[in-house]
């Protein structure tokens, strides 16, 4: 089968498979739980998960039509890629043992599977446009975007996604969330590099 048809195939399984996961879980949750709708869309991980889900879609689309990637198209894909990344990593060090009360297949997914075919489908097919270390700026707006969001959110509600950015379990209060962000950041600027120099060592394929 042709590499085009293979990441064509992927990208439309693994991004409508995701938005199964996320709308079984926003059913189980919000719907049937009566779980705060608003917050089940406040979690990293979801808003991350459908980024990643129309990305890949997207991406899809794109082969399908037979068109180029613009620039704008694999700095998106890159935000979504690196982000997903983080997704797998902070959820392995910092969350993994409260996984006890979601839905086992869609934890499996959104938690780690997506992760890895993010990673995977960058490295197979590297962006088409060269990516510089500016373009990273571009890539931190999101979790920075969504940082602020969740702490003026939680300073209204009384209500964090994440204990780590929560000053009222995170040891240390406020230094413990300002440590934990810092940590993150920095994990995600390594990740970051990381996947931006593998994006442009590996050869681009003309699809």
């Amino acid at each position: 089968m042709p590499k085009r048809s293979i990441l064509i195939t992927s990208r439309l399984f693994f991004g409508f498979l995701t938005l199964a996961s996320l709308t079984t879980s926003f059913i189980y949750f919000v719907i049937q739980r009566g779980y705060n709708g608003v917050n089940f869309f406040s979690f990293f991980t979801n808003l991350t998960n459908l980024f990643s889900a129309i990305v890949l879609i997207t991406g899809a689309i794109i082969l399908i039509s037979r068109k180029d990637s613009t620039p704008t198209d694999e700095i998106v894909r890159g935000s979504a890629t690196v982000s997903i990344a983080i997704v797998g990593i902070v959820f392995g060090l910092l969350l993994r043992h409260l996984d006890n009360d979601m839905i086992p297949w869609t934890n499996s997914v959104v938690h780690y599977l997506m992760p890895v075919v993010m990673v995977v489908d960058w490295l197979l097919q590297p962006p088409q446009s060269r990516l510089l270390p500016k373009h990273i700026w571009f890539w931190l707006i999101y979790p920075i975007t969504y940082l602020i969001y969740s702490l003026i959110h939680g300073e209204a509600t009384n209500w964090y996604p994440y204990w780590f950015i929560d000053p009222n379990t995170s040891p240390g209060g406020w230094t413990g969330v300002a440590l934990f962000a810092a940590a993150i950041t920095i994990g995600f600027i390594f990740v970051s590099f990381t996947l931006l120099w593998l994006g442009n060592k590996l050869e681009r394929n003309i699809l």
